[in-house]
């Protein structure tokens, strides 16, 4: 069985080609900017902390890509950034081993991930992985949910894959694919 993250990363490994653009909303350590970058031509990464872009940077580059723009701002500044693309990934929560008072909020996170699905194409994916198991964590948790159940079916399908006999809140993917524009 595969964890949560591993199959948000199969997820998006289904559609993406080197012709794609793709967008990591939460650098994080920079293992999804890199996953992105070896599949997709283009990757367009965010985050607010000054360690999660250096991390990333060091990442990339120890890999030789050199497809990858990073930005030291909030993934709700995406639209700034991208037109269009195939793919999304956001990991919610805090930046592990740094400040975990720093996190990412519902009124961002939301923002970002309305702005990502009016720029997806059809048949793009967007895959969220919420961990919540922190202080605001289960407000942005529902918040999320909420507004995931409000895309039009006509034009969305959303999927959760979570596990459900794990204790201390253990994070859950969800998934969205565009169905039509």
């Amino acid at each position: 069985m595969l964890r949560p993250l591993h199959m948000a990363h199969a997820f998006l490994e289904e559609i993406l080609t080197d012709q794609d653009t793709a967008i990591d909303a939460t650098m994080g350590n920079g293992h999804d900017t890199l996953f992105l970058a070896q599949r997709a031509g283009r990757v367009v990464a965010f985050d607010i902390q000054e360690p999660a872009l250096e991390a990333t940077q060091k990442r990339l580059s120890e890999a030789g890509l050199t497809n990858a723009e990073l930005y030291l701002e909030g993934h709700e500044q995406v639209g700034q950034r991208v037109t269009q693309a195939k793919a999304a990934i956001f990991n919610l929560g805090y930046l592990p081993s740094a400040d975990k008072t720093v996190i990412t909020r519902p009124k961002t996170t939301l923002s970002a991930i309305e702005q990502i699905c009016d720029l997806l194409e059809v048949g793009g994916r967007i895959a969220i992985m919420i961990y919540y198991g922190h202080e605001g964590g289960a407000v942005e948790k529902d918040a999320v949910l909420d507004f995931v159940k409000s895309l039009p079916q006509q034009a969305f399908t959303v999927a959760v894959y979570k596990t459900i006999n794990q204790i201390n809140n253990p994070p859950f993917l969800v998934m969205v694919e565009k169905q039509k524009g």
